[in-house]
């Protein structure tokens, strides 16, 4: 079973990273690949960061206003929860000790979140990033050869679990 753990790892050179730009409007991709050629790629909205766009205290946000949407052809381990092979819709909950990591069943475009469709709930924490980043991130690190970290990146903050 392929296991999913988040963290940060703010040290450059410490994972290898891959983020690819996408070519339609400001979505961005995240992608991490197996060793056994199966990927877990993440597709968000590439937000710009101003002092009105930051994300709401206690609340589910989805950053540049649609869901995060999470496609993986392994099946995972997210916290304690076994995640099928399939895709999946992502929000954060933003607080200042902690972010919380939502995925949800429900991947309609435009769709509203539902709560009752939730998969998992993972606790994340923050962390201060020395040099702030000018847009909304999420990156994946390979740490070993079935095994991705996930990061979020907003500001000056860098999330993990």
């Amino acid at each position: 079973m392929l296991r999913l753990a988040m963290c940060v790892l703010l040290m450059a050179g410490m994972v290898r990273s891959s983020a690819a730009q996408q070519a339609s409007s400001n979505s961005s991709t995240a992608t991490c690949s197996f060793q056994d050629g199966s990927q877990l790629t993440v597709r968000y909205k590439n937000e710009k960061i101003s002092g009105k766009n930051g994300p709401p205290e206690g609340r589910v946000w989805t950053p540049g206003g649609t869901p995060m949407f999470l496609f993986t052809q392994s099946a995972l381990t997210i916290g304690n929860s076994q995640i099928p092979v399939g895709a999946y819709s992502m929000y954060v909950i933003p607080r200042k000790e902690n972010w919380t990591l939502i995925l949800n069943k429900n991947v309609t475009e435009g769709g509203k979140y539902d709560e009752h469709q939730d998969l998992s709930r993972v606790e994340m924490q923050i962390g201060q990033l020395s040099e702030p980043n000018k847009e909304f991130r999420v990156i994946f690190g390979h740490v070993a050869p079935n095994q991705c970290n996930m990061r979020i990146y907003f500001g000056n903050v860098g999330t993990w679990a």
